[in-house]
């Protein structure tokens, strides 16, 4: 049989029983590996105690915590579902997706009360267990209900073929949509992750990504534990925090998006000891050749990007640290056992898996490997649209070129067209981001009478007298960006909208713009 989640992880017990596992950083709580083994044979015991069998959800509402981490686990050594959901949605979001996982028990902390509290009330058959002192009248104590419970090993049989969780997607388009993991298909991605990023027992992670979303918990905590390393776990992102946890924990890896890299890049890095530092992870989002220069330099490390989705497990690429340079802006080569190809784009239907672009050419990236999703929970529209012949459709357009390197232009959906002319927003992108000034930026096509489109940039300042005139001279003066490709709109904002991967919400941008419009 083949190893499970919770397989792997009591194996990593066995092996190094005393060795540090996890610290949670706000709680102050820090566990050996076998003390943390004792904590997750509670917790799935207590969930049986309440009524969770093999089969059934278990939702987590939660930041970054020793609890979350627990529950994954501990869920997984009793073949109960997986649903960690992002902290970040609103009460009505949170409610569509309880009413969508069904779960048995909800786990969620003190400073997402107030949402909870708002749709409680629609789930009279969903315990809600809450992770902190004080907890609401409608919910359970978790610690009180772990206290109480064996901490012997759970006696169920779980496969490699269970499921093993159940991920929404961030909705960079709208409603998010539940993928359907086996427990094998984020046993694989664990291990291929391993291999790329060149972990050993004796590193040393951070999490400061969202551990809800399966960059962080499959490119970088599970990973970390499989081979038996140690992992200090950071409510959330604070650029100044992760910083001086480095420091502090003598962190050689961690995982980041490239807005939180980013972020980093502005605080004072001399002011940090970053020696421990081995190589950093990215991905979730692009990543302009400028800021990963601008990381290489000022890190005084190599950078690992990881392209992929949450239907995929999700890494499918590797862009390698000795590629950083040369191949800056390219998303890397096929991780180990999968495929990747380009074919034609169509305007009704999908292209067939054998029509292929050739190298240099742009079209739909397909993907097939063994960490694909299963399908997509209730949705077997949706499912059946995204899988077609053993391949998944990703809705990003990209290219080979004469090396093999996988470079991404866009979202099929985000792409641009101004007098017949195909753009990709990502290209004009790169090239902002290589102006001192700008600190984060997104194009997007406006509506335009004479051309269908125009190039619209919106810009968030680094340099507050940065002006729309000096922007434009700078994309003017740009040998490596076409007069056609130029933005003819600039619009300088506070902020951008993100979702919980780093990604650029960009229909919320066209929203924003077209309401703005219809104002003026």
């Amino acid at each position: 049989m083949y190893t499970t989640i919770g397989t792997l992880f009591e194996q990593t017990v066995q092996k190094y029983p005393n060795k540090e596992a996890v610290y949670d950083v706000e709680k102050g709580v820090r566990y050996s590996y076998k003390e943390w083994d004792q904590q997750v044979n509670k917790l799935a015991n207590a969930l049986m105690d309440a009524g969770v069998m093999k089969g059934d959800k278990v939702s987590t509402y939660l930041f970054n915590t020793e609890e979350l981490a627990t529950a994954f686990f501990a869920c997984a050594k009793i073949g109960a579902v997986f649903n960690p959901i992002n902290f970040r949605l609103e009460s009505e979001e949170l409610k569509f997706i309880i009413q969508d996982a069904e779960p048995k028990v909800v786990l969620f902390e003190h400073v997402l009360t107030p949402k909870v509290s708002e749709i409680e009330s629609f789930f009279p058959n969903v315990a809600f267990w809450h992770v902190d002192e004080n907890p609401p009248s409608f919910a359970r104590h978790y610690h009180e209900k772990v206290a109480v419970a064996s901490n012997k090993r759970p006696n169920i049989n779980v496969s490699e073929n269970d499921l093993y969780a159940i991920m929404y997607t961030s909705g960079t388009t709208g409603r998010p949509k539940g993928v359907m993991h086996r427990h094998r298909d984020i046993v694989e991605q664990s291990l291929i992750l391993i291999s790329g990023m060149k972990l050993t027992e004796k590193d040393r992670g951070l999490v400061v990504a969202p551990m809800f979303h399966c960059a962080e918990l499959h490119c970088a905590f599970l990973p970390r534990v499989h081979i038996g390393a140690s992992n200090v776990i950071a409510h959330h992102f604070d650029s100044k925090q992760t910083l001086q946890l480095i420091e502090d924990e003598r962190i050689s890896v961690f995982f980041s998006a490239p807005t939180m890299w980013n972020m980093m890049l502005q605080e004072e890095l001399s002011h940090y000891n970053l020696k421990s530092l081995r190589v950093g992870l990215y991905g979730a989002a692009p990543m302009a050749p400028a800021l990963v220069e601008a990381i290489h330099k000022r890190f005084g490390i190599g950078l690992v990007q990881a392209y992929g989705m949450t239907e995929m497990g999700p890494a499918v690429t590797f862009l390698m640290e000795e590629e950083q340079i040369h191949k800056a802006g390219s998303a890397g080569k096929a991780i180990l056992n999968h495929e990747i190809r380009i074919v034609r784009p169509q305007d009704v239907g999908r292209p067939e898996p054998t029509d292929t672009m050739p190298a240099g050419q742009p079209g739909e990236i397909i993907v097939k490997g063994p960490c694909m999703m299963q399908g997509y929970y209730n949705r077997a529209d949706a499912t059946e649209k995204a899988i077609y012949k053993g391949w998944y459709y990703s809705g990003d357009i990209g290219y080979f070129d004469e090396d093999g390197y996988l470079w991404i232009a866009d979202r099929v959906d985000d792409m641009i067209i101004s007098g017949g002319e195909n753009i990709y927003p990502r290209e004009v992108e790169d090239i902002l981001y290589e102006h001192p000034g700008v600190l984060d930026v997104a194009v997007i096509g406006e509506p335009d009478e004479q051309w269908g489109e125009k190039v619209t940039a919106i810009i968030v300042k680094k340099d507050d007298a940065m002006s729309e005139a000096e922007i434009d001279d700078f994309c003017k003066n740009s040998d490596r960006l076409a007069r056609y490709k130029r933005p003819r709109h600039y619009i300088f904002v506070e902020q951008l909208p993100r979702n919980a991967s780093g990604k650029i919400q960009k229909f919320l941008l066209r929203k924003q713009l077209q309401e703005i419009n219809q104002v003026d």
